[in-house]
């Protein structure tokens, strides 16, 4: 009789959630699970919320209502586990007492405690004993040229606006002797492609900062300092991090943007164009300190693309602050955004204090208005790269066609087969579209 036990992880929200889940990945494999795709194979099914928006966690009551169906008429050993920062954040676990059928709801932290929880709940599952920190379990990869590694968790920062100081904690640095030994080992394994992550990533400060090299360039920032340490480990081609905060892009920081593995592209969250309403956010700095740090960066890189996050129709954003956030996005000429409506999230400072105000229908028409924007611009800025060839680190092939992501962060597609997944290809752009740059190999461009 076959007695192989499934487990199946969804994983909503960051980077952040997916290096987790990763994480998870090893503990339930470490007990002898199998990962299966199909969800009705699953004896274990995990599901890692997200709390930035009220979408994210109304699809996980959606999941588990059709869990709870299932249990109760097909599978009643199924285990439902409800993790991330829903249960986080829900310290009087009132969202998680109207999650009907789920079997464990947990914060991320606590994940080591799942063999000992899956072994209580049924005894065929195998239990170990685990370290207390879950961050030194080693990830189970999703591919083999390109990893996560998280630096950081948690936030001190405390935006009026945000969930993530409640759903994961206060500030924790990981030591650099682990980060560095992770990457190291990764790169011997042939990973090429490596993003730092943390909740405000380049705030990280070293806990043991005797182990940074002695000619390490930099002085003050233990962010600087790291990238230029991830920058010296042979075979890392690529490195990527998110997400930063304004106020810590220091001229270190700024200066490590040109180390010679960096990718060309930073993603640095601003929110609002309005100081008013950058206040009443607790961002910690005003729309023209903005605008001198993109300035700074692209004196000091001028090809680089960067990204940005946007809030539109924040508490008691009027109609001259919402344009503002136009003319920042205009001044700061951005390659791409991410703008959200402002939803309200229960235990954050602007539920607790400010009013939602701003209607639905005119956060739509805000929304539509920088969605329309950024469109019109990246396929303006994107034009500029027909006849330029960009380095693309292919991560598929599908029907002759290979895609993956240039170091400015544009998805790029050629024709090619599956022997090029995992390389680094330089191509020359023929045709750019909004969401795509169409490119030939050299040869392809010689034939």
């Amino acid at each position: 009789m076959n007695n192989q036990k499934y487990y199946h992880i969804i994983t909503f929200g960051c980077q952040m959630n997916k290096n987790d889940s990763e994480r998870m990945e090893s503990i339930l494999r470490n007990m002898g699970l199998q990962n299966t795709e199909d969800e009705k194979k699953a004896d274990v099914i995990i599901l890692n919320s997200c709390s930035v928006r009220i979408s994210a966690e109304d699809r996980v009551f959606g999941r588990t209502r059709n869990y709870n169906k299932w249990k109760l008429k097909d599978k009643p050993d199924l285990i439902v586990c409800v993790t991330g920062c829903m249960p986080g954040r829900d310290k009087g676990e009132k969202m998680g007492k109207k999650l009907r059928g789920v079997d464990l709801y947990f914060p991320t932290k606590q994940m080591i405690n799942l063999p000992k929880w899956l072994a209580e709940i049924n005894p065929e599952f195998r239990r170990e004993d685990l370290e207390e920190d879950y961050l030194v379990l080693n990830p189970v990869r999703r591919n083999k040229f390109q990893a996560f590694v998280t630096i950081q968790t948690g936030c001190n920062h405390f935006c009026s606006y945000c969930v993530v100081p409640f759903s994961r904690g206060l500030e924790v640095n990981r030591p650099l002797k682990d980060i560095m030994e992770e990457i190291k080992d990764l790169a011997k394994r042939g990973y090429i492609e490596i993003t730092l992550l943390g909740q405000i990533v380049n705030h990280y400060i070293s806990p043991d900062p005797e182990n940074f090299s002695k000619e390490n360039p930099y002085k003050e920032s233990d962010f600087a300092k790291l990238l230029w340490e991830v920058n010296e480990i042979d075979g890392v081609e690529r490195i990527h991090w998110t997400a930063p905060h304004p106020i810590f892009m220091t001229d270190e920081v700024i200066d490590a943007l040109t180390l010679p593995k960096q990718m060309n592209f930073l993603h640095l969250p601003v929110q609002s164009g309005s100081t008013k309403i950058l206040e009443k956010m607790n961002r910690r700095h005003t729309r023209e300190f903005f605008l001198d740090i993109i300035k700074k960066i692209k004196e000091k890189k001028p090809e680089i693309a960067i990204g940005t996050d946007l809030i539109v129709g924040f508490c008691g954003e009027s109609e001259k602050d919402f344009e503002e956030t136009v003319s920042l996005y205009k001044e700061c000429d951005f390659d791409i955004s991410y703008p959200a409506q402002y939803s309200s999230r229960s235990g954050t400072v602007s539920a607790k204090f400010f009013e939602d105000d701003v209607p639905k229908k005119e956060k739509k028409r805000r929304w539509q208005i920088i969605q329309n924007m950024m469109k019109e611009r990246v396929y303006e800025k994107n034009q500029k790269y027909i006849g330029k060839v960009v380095n693309v680190l292919v991560d598929e092939c599908k029907n002759g066609w290979c895609s993956g992501q240039s170091k400015e962060m544009k998805l790029t597609r050629f024709k090619g087969g599956d022997e090029l997944v995992g390389k680094i290809i330089p191509v020359e752009v023929f045709k750019a579209e909004e969401w795509i740059l169409w490119a030939r190999t050299r040869q392809q461009t010689n034939d």
